[in-house]
């Protein structure tokens, strides 16, 4: 039996763009794809946001983009990380767009977007150069939209300001968050990414947002065993029964993206909830049980009510950290993608 199986699906992705759209409309929805499509499969993705009316992909690094490329060839795809001066031949070659975010000269021959930094303190421009004739847009980045209103209005107005006057460029600047409550800065375009996997900007119940996880990570009981007074289970002993009681190992760990910092957390074993304790190890986890299950019992980790967000909480991390960070590449897991 197989460890583990991540399920993506793609009729979930197509209606989270769809209501990125309504919300963003006029604008276009630009997909974030980068990271693997946070952990959920970039190519995957990718073609049903475009199926769902996205017009563009945005992506990190020049790979990120070469590896869409080769499966979308008519694909608009923009790398929003800096490159080299190789990777500019590269991208000029694929077709791609680039973003100038530093002051040296704007690549020839190769679509590109300014990037004015209006307080993310990180890559971009303080104050924008006149476009040359390769310049298509012009971008900055919010640095707060999920949790501070008064700064990300101070960044739209300081991004307002500074494109004023370009409106044959496409201004973007809205993420997931601002564009689900800020219409001020949807401008042209919206570049989306956690919303399109159904995962809440702001920690809570996507459902609020009327988005739909699109991922589920299936998993079963490897072994089922009683643990008597005073015996414990895994590294460290840090679980360590205090009555008789059931457990189910699960072969899932923290190599499989299942992280260490998320016991306490729960997941559905046999449709019910059950709390996952003990140090999670790398293979393996153990649950508590109310009664013996058989050693072949489903586990769901992902899916069916169990949200990303709440296993974020219990980790003290953001559902971004934990999405990418499952590990649905390296062959141990199955992974397909339905149409649902």
């Amino acid at each position: 039996m197989e460890r583990s199986c991540f399920t993506l699906d793609l009729g979930a992705v197509r209606r989270n763009v769809a209501t990125l759209l309504r919300a963003a409309e006029p604008a276009e929805v630009w997909a974030v794809v980068k990271a693997e499509g946070y952990g959920h499969g970039a190519v995957d993705v990718s073609k049903a946001a475009l199926d769902a009316g996205a017009t563009a992909l945005c992506v990190a690094t020049l790979p990120e983009a070469l590896h869409l490329r080769a499966a979308m060839r008519n694909a608009r795809i923009l790398v929003m990380g800096p490159v080299s001066e190789r990777e500019i031949g590269e991208a000029r070659v694929a077709r791609l767009e680039l973003v100038a975010a530093e002051e040296r000269t704007i690549p020839e021959g190769v679509r590109t977007h300014l990037k004015i930094d209006t307080g993310m303190g990180r890559w971009g421009l303080s104050e924008l150069p006149s476009p040359t004739r390769d310049v298509v847009g012009v971008m900055s980045h919010l640095a707060s939209a999920e949790a501070d209103p008064a700064f990300t209005q101070l960044q739209v107005e300081r991004f307002r300001e500074a494109t004023m006057g370009l409106g044959s460029l496409t201004r973007h600047l809205a993420n997931s968050a601002a564009t689900l409550r800020y219409a001020e800065a949807r401008f042209d375009a919206v570049r989306c990414g956690i919303a399109i996997y159904g995962i809440s900007p702001f920690g809570g119940d996507p459902a609020d947002e009327g988005l739909e996880p699109t991922l589920r990570w299936e998993s079963y009981v490897a072994l089922c065993k009683k643990l008597e007074p005073g015996e414990s289970t895994g590294y460290g002993r840090r679980f360590v029964a205090d009555r008789p009681t059931w457990i189910g190992i699960v072969p899932v760990g923290y190599a499989d993206g299942f992280r260490r910092d998320m016991t306490g957390t729960e997941v559905l074993v046999g449709g019910e909830r059950r709390r996952v304790v003990g140090a999670i190890s790398m293979d393996a986890l153990a649950v508590v049980l109310d009664a013996p299950v058989s050693d072949d019992t489903p586990v769901t980790l992902l899916g069916g009510g169990v949200l990303i967000e709440q296993h974020a909480r219990v980790a003290g991390e953001i559902a971004y950290e934990i999405a990418v960070g499952l590990n649905t590449r390296s062959g141990r897991a199955r992974r397909v993608a339905v149409d649902g």
